[in-house]
Formats: C-alpha cells, sequence, structure tokens
C-alpha cells in the first residue's frame, strides 16, 4: 500500500505553489482570503488572480480524479459534507485564516498566530472525530 504517496505529493504541491505565490506576489497565498475577497468584493483589484486561483481549486481535482484510485473515508451523507463545509467556512472567517494560509505559510514564516491557529485547527478537528465517529456514530 502506497496511499501515503498521494499525500506526500498534495504537501508538496501546495508547499510549492504558496512559495510560488509570495514570490511572485509579495502576499500569503491564504485559500479562504482570497476567496473572502473574491465574494465580498474587496479584492476588485486583483479579481482576475482571484478568480484563477478558486477555478484551480476547482479544476484540478476533476482533470486528476481519473488518475486517482485512491478511496475516501468520506461519508455519503450530503447533508453532513455541506454542514462541515458551511462550519469550515465560519470558522476560516473567525481565525482570519486556513490551513493553507496559517498552517503552511504562517508556520513556514514562524509565525506565533499561524502555529497557534494551526495547532487549535488540529486539535479541533481531532475532538469533532472523536465526538461525532467515535461517541455518536455519525460519520
Amino acid at each position: 500500500m502506497i496511499d501515503w504517496i498521494w499525500g506526500l505529493a498534495g504537501g508538496l504541491l501546495i508547499g510549492s505553489a504558496a512559495a510560488l505565490f509570495l514570490l511572485v506576489n509579495g502576499r500569503i497565498m491564504g485559500a479562504s482570503g482570497l476567496l473572502g475577497g473574491f465574494l465580498d468584493g474587496s479584492g476588485r483589484n486583483n479579481m482576475a488572480e482571484r478568480l484563477a486561483f478558486i477555478a484551480g481549486l476547482v479544476v484540478v481535482p476533476m482533470l486528476a480524479l481519473p488518475f486517482v484510485t485512491t478511496q475516501t473515508n468520506l461519508t455519503p451523507n450530503l447533508l453532513i459534507v455541506i454542514i462541515a463545509g458551511l462550519l469550515v467556512g465560519v470558522g476560516t472567517r473567525l481565525a482570519n485564516g486556513c490551513t493553507s494560509g496559517h498552517g503552511v505559510c504562517g508556520i513556514s514564516r514562524l509565525s506565533l498566530r499561524g502555529i497557534g491557529a494551526t495547532a487549535v485547527y488540529l486539535l479541533t478537528g481531532g475532538v469533532t472525530l472523536l465526538v461525532f465517529r467515535h461517541i455518536l456514530g455519525v460519520i
């Protein structure tokens, strides 16, 4: 079983993309910030860049789908997936960033805020999994 290679490849791609984004644009690559600026209109001055980034988040996985044979543990319950997605969106706005911003870019810059936010993300994810899968049996 070499399924772990997909995680390694994904991590290398995200890290490389974050470094390239910082070098080219001089800004942190945070998916929630790019999406938020697109949705609320605050990123009008670089709207094409934001749209290209968001399109890449949607299109590239669809292009890669025929080459991926790894199974996921995603629940078939669409309502849970939608609720989880909305909660992630709210959480990233409250934390002023997501794992790509705080985790990849913040930790690599030794940002205390990024390290703290990432620790909270991981702890919250672990507790959520414990409660919803192992105690409630929902996912």
